[in-house]
């Protein structure tokens, strides 16, 4: 299996430059534009849904109590809210096939 590199906002932005030909700074300020709607969107609890990718859900998890593994001792575990994300049908077809 194939070890894959990152993607970073780079990246995204080169991509955008050579294949649209905008010049490098509006593709970079178009990536950076897009990131901060998507995080300002999970800041205030919404949803992110990008049709034929996925979608980054905002969940709430209660207090609970686990335990240490190296020790047994039951702690606490703050409440806390935590960002998943779910691929679409479509992503997960395209990642199937390209493996």
């Amino acid at each position: 299996m194939e070890v894959a590199g990152t993607l970073t906002r780079a990246d995204l932005a080169e991509a955008l430059h050579s294949e649209i030909g905008l010049s490098r700074a509006e593709s970079s300020k178009i990536v950076e534009q897009i990131l901060h709607e998507m995080c300002a969107a999970l800041s205030r609890g919404e949803n992110v849904k990008i049709s034929g990718f996925g979608t980054f859900v905002l969940r709430d998890k209660g207090e609970r109590v686990g335990r240490n593994p190296k020790t047994g001792i039951e702690v606490p575990i703050a409440p806390r809210r935590v960002l998943t994300f779910r691929a679409s049908q479509m992503m997960r077809e395209r990642i199937v096939t390209a493996g």
